[in-house]
């Protein structure tokens, strides 16, 4: 298995730069780059990375893209003087060539492919080109908005070319359409292309008719170019996870992708201001981490825009960090989508619709975007507020002092070791090298502390015994001395319930438990006030205990439905403080789902997971500890959609439960 992360960075990128006054372009600064490069370094990033270096693109791979006419003028650039380069300039929207402009270019899409032959050949798993000029507005034949070439669109066709792949997903979140990228895979079914953009009914820069959710794709590439457009500013991290739990996961999976490249811009965050947005750096996180779970692991992120330095930094550290295998911080903020962006992912969905297999069965409708086409006839008819523009202002201003605290808040120290087993005899010759074995507690400490607690769970001494595993794991969890483990047990539902009080005991507020197979839920009888409290748990247990039940039965790909559709839009609304995952008998969900669900719910807790296995058949012991540990979960095939009957049960679900957690509001009726 492929390991480590890649980082591409030259510092010769930042001799591109703005010669003349463009109050449009002077946010394209060089410090973009060299800014986000430090601030790697001062978090000690750059250490841990696998050093790959930048090359220049070849003009045979520039020309897999654009056309020769393009090219020639590019070159052309590098001899002219300040009034000449200026003169070209104005022969295209937003961009300005420098005399290195031409070669920088040409470093951005060569450290591109270096990238995607690291990732492709197995150096690294995954990486981060920091590249400047960035690409996606760039078009065939026309450079557009700071982009002079299509970094990203060369690399897909590269990576077509040389590896022959059948299947590529280019995930575009910078604030700003990358109509380039579109134009040129719009007719292609084998990249499929998702961006999300200010888009303000057209009113925001490229403010083009075909960055509306309704163009799909032309031709054989019909369904293939999903565009979300934002129409209003102020989108949050709440915004941005519905869009990928009830867009881009779903189609994604079904696509099943064979690389991974993402468009990233980061002035999709909070105090750029290109976008006025509200989303916070550790969302990028979470973003990466569950790109991450795609194409065996193979991911290759891009920069693009980001015109807040110190926002652009702290964002770019963050997803670099989730490609190291840190854990992800907490999301921040209420997680309830605004009524725009509900519009937005419901009107994607329905114009999708005819193209996916997974939106077979699901209610979609147009809905008309009500919530903002009024503010946009006021704002017609009204002057530009100066006071708003002010605030705009004294808000970027406090942007660095709110993101200094912010950052402080939400980092923690990441535990020495990342997963812990007690394991039986042998164990170390079929689990993944990187699993710590504990020696379990003493037999007379387990009676000791059972008779003290847990009494009333535990009648039978094999089950007492089976414990002392459970609670050395669950001790240095709850220690911070390890992120997550696993334990094998006779009974994980009781397992599960004594690990449920014993965190309470500790002091944890809010478990997530999530059960797998056929089990009983074991009511909690302890007396005084920690009743109510557990009460209140094993309601929203319930809820997902009923869910997954319904999975026991199922094949694969029900799965999907209500892991995207219910499972992590509610478990990101309650965000735990540990997760607890027991795995039982009698179910037919396969190995390779229980362990990307084990995958994808360490977004939450900060990692923290105990997964509880009432199974002693090695390959899921080994593949479970393989996602606790952070490797690649394998690909689920081809896909194959819920019945109607199980898709019916999902849906009677997020309607019974969209007022309490609004997260469900995204797929179904409002």
């Amino acid at each position: 298995m492929a390991s480590g992360t890649a980082l591409i960075y030259d510092d010769e990128m930042t001799t591109h730069k703005l010669l003349w006054n463009d109050p449009i372009c002077d946010i394209e600064v060089p410090e973009r780059l060299s800014s986000s490069y430090d601030q790697l370094r001062s978090y000690h990033l750059v250490e841990r990375c696998v050093h790959v270096p930048a090359r220049k693109g070849s003009e045979e791979e520039i020309l897999l893209v654009h056309s020769l006419e393009h090219l020639e003028v590019a070159k052309s650039t590098q001899t002219m003087n300040e009034e000449e380069l200026k003169r070209v300039s104005e022969n295209y929207d937003a961009f300005f060539f420098h005399p290195s402009t031409y070669c920088c270019a040409r470093l951005a899409v060569g450290a591109t492919l270096q990238l995607v032959d690291a990732v492709m050949s197995g150096k690294v798993r995954n990486g981060m080109a920091l590249v400047r000029p960035p690409g996606h507005h760039s078009q065939r034949n026309a450079a557009n908005g700071f982009c002079l070439f299509n970094n990203v669109a060369i690399a897909a066709e590269y990576a077509k070319l040389k590896y022959g792949l059948q299947r590529i997903l280019i995930v575009d979140w910078d604030v700003h359409h990358g109509q380039g990228t579109q134009y040129i895979f719009e007719e292609d079914p084998s990249v499929l292309y998702f961006s999300w953009h200010r888009y303000e009914h057209q009113e925001f820069w490229p403010s083009l008719k075909e960055s509306d959710y309704d163009a799909v794709g032309l031709g054989k590439g019909k369904g293939f170019n999903i565009n979300l457009p934002w129409n209003k500013v102020g989108m949050g991290n709440a915004d941005y996870l519905a869009a990928f739990f009830h867009v881009l996961l779903p189609m994604a999976f079904e696509f099943d992708p064979e690389l991974v490249i993402v468009s990233s811009g980061y002035d999709s965050g909070i105090g750029d201001p290109e976008g006025q947005m509200n989303a916070t750096p550790e969302v990028f996180a979470h973003l990466t981490h569950f790109l991450m779970q795609l194409a065996n692991g193979k991911l290759c992120v891009i920069l693009e825009g980001g015109y807040h330095l110190k926002s652009l930094g702290e964002s770019v550290c963050m997803t670099v960090k989730t490609l190291l295998g840190d854990p992800v911080p907490q999301i921040t903020g209420e997680m309830a989508p605004c009524l725009s962006a509900i519009e937005s992912i419901q009107n994607v969905r329905a114009a999708h619709k005819p193209y996916w297999k997974w939106l077979a069965y699901e209610d979609t409708s147009f809905l008309q975007n009500l919530s903002t086409k009024s503010h946009l006839l006021k704002k017609a008819n009204s002057n530009p507020s100066t006071e708003h523009e002010s605030k705009i202002t004294n808000n970027t201003v406090k942007v660095d002092r709110f993101l200094e605290l912010h950052m402080k808040n939400i980092l923690f120290p990441v535990p020495p070791i990342k997963t812990a087993t007690t394991g039986c005899e042998g164990s170390e010759h079929f689990l993944p090298e990187h699993v710590w074995l504990v020696k379990e507690m003493d037999k007379t400490e387990i009676k000791a502390l059972v008779s003290g607690f847990y009494a009333d769970l535990v009648k039978e001494d094999k089950t007492l015994l089976s414990l002392g595993s459970l609670f050395v794991i669950l001790d240095k969890i709850l220690n911070k001395e390890v992120c997550n483990g696993i334990t094998a047990s006779p009974t994980a539902a009781l397992s599960a319930a004594v690990a449920l009080r014993h965190s309470v005991h500790f002091g944890f507020q809010r478990v997530l438990c999530v059960f797998v197979g056929d089990m009983q839920m074991i009511p909690n009888t302890e007396d005084g006030h920690l009743s109510i409290f557990y009460l209140g748990i094993w309601g929203f247990i319930f809820v997902l205990t009923n869910l997954l039940l319904l999975l026991k039965d199922a094949e694969g790909n029900d799965f999907f439905s209500a892991v995207f559709g219910f499972i992590l839009p509610v478990a990101y609304s309650y965000q735990p403080n540990l997760t607890v995952i027991a795995v039982g008998p009698n179910r037919n969900l396969e190995i390779s789902g229980i362990s990307l669900l084990v995958a994808l719910l360490q977004g939450l807790a900060e990692s923290r997971i105990v997964a509880v296995i009432e199974d002693t058949e090695i390959s899921l012991m080994q593949n479970v500890a393989k996602a606790l540990v952070g490797a690649s979960t394998p690909s689920f095939g081809i896909y194959v959609p819920p019945t109607q009957e199980k898709a019916n049960k999902i849906k009677a679900l997020r309607d019974q439960f969209q007022q309490e957690w609004k997260m469900l509001q995204c797929s179904g009726k409002l």
